[in-house]
């Protein structure tokens, strides 16, 4: 019944992240799945990507409603990260447990401390969009999405306003485009994986998630999107600082 519990608030937490900052879920749904339900490092990064697929996929009908989806960009980019994410995925489970925590604690500060620096939302100079910077830019996030089970959203706005020159809100709403495609073509590499996973246990932290992804799209209407930002930019660092040390002693 603990264990029940625990996955109904976290999954509410982790749906109410992504819905009202586009992504970092996924950077919350591991350590979660870990420390608080007991899963392994492999199957924690096989079950956040079911959780952040779900999540997604709603908060991207959300957006879509709105018209923040610019459908044909985002198939572009995630087509660059689709192979690297199913290569990535399959590799994971040949990774050592520390590996992939140390890593994961790495990639959790950087994006904290991404979080916490001014936003740059520059436009390319030359207002063009460069395609191999572009598809660079998408491998990259589909190697990250399928090694570590994040879906990468705190990485793919950015990429998305500054390579390919869209508005803030639209690389938001596109980056949950991009999010569900690499995290699908990395679970199709899982699916082993995926059949032994504690399904009492991610059906309920789903469930909450998808909740809380309207919940926090209504939120971010309302509180200043930096401010949301800093304070989960701190709750990072807190749970990167945990997981690093817990990896190494």
């Amino acid at each position: 019944m603990t264990a029940l519990i625990l996955a109904l608030i976290a999954g509410a937490v982790v749906g109410l992240v992504l819905g009202a900052l586009g992504g970092g879920g996924s950077v919350l749904a591991v350590p979660a799945l870990i420390y608080l339900l007991g899963f392994t490092p492999a199957t924690a990064t096989a079950a956040a990507l079911i959780i952040v697929t779900a999540t997604s996929l709603t908060a991207l009908y959300a957006h879509a409603r709105a018209g923040h989806v610019r459908w044909k960009t985002g198939a572009a980019f995630a087509a660059a990260g689709i192979l690297p994410a199913a290569a990535a995925g399959a590799a994971a489970a040949r990774v050592p447990q520390t590996i992939l925590t140390v890593a994961f604690a790495a990639i959790a500060a950087l994006s904290a401390i991404k979080m916490l620096r001014p936003a740059d939302t520059a436009r390319p100079k030359d207002g063009g969009v460069r395609p191999g910077k572009a598809a660079g830019a998408g491998a990259a996030l589909g190697t990250l999405t399928g090694l570590l089970g994040v879906g990468g959203g705190f990485l793919a706005v950015p990429a998305l306003v500054t390579v390919l020159a869209l508005q803030m809100d639209a690389a938001v709403g596109t980056s949950l485009l991009v999010i569900t495609a690499n995290s699908l073509a990395s679970l199709a590499t899982r699916s082993g994986t995926a059949a032994s996973l504690d399904w009492a246990l991610i059906g309920p932290f789903i469930g909450t998630a998808i909740l809380g992804a309207w919940d926090g799209k209504r939120i971010a209407a309302k509180v200043s999107a930096t401010h949301l930002q800093r304070i989960f930019a701190m709750v990072l660092l807190a749970v990167a600082a945990f997981m690093l040390a817990d990896a190494v002693t």
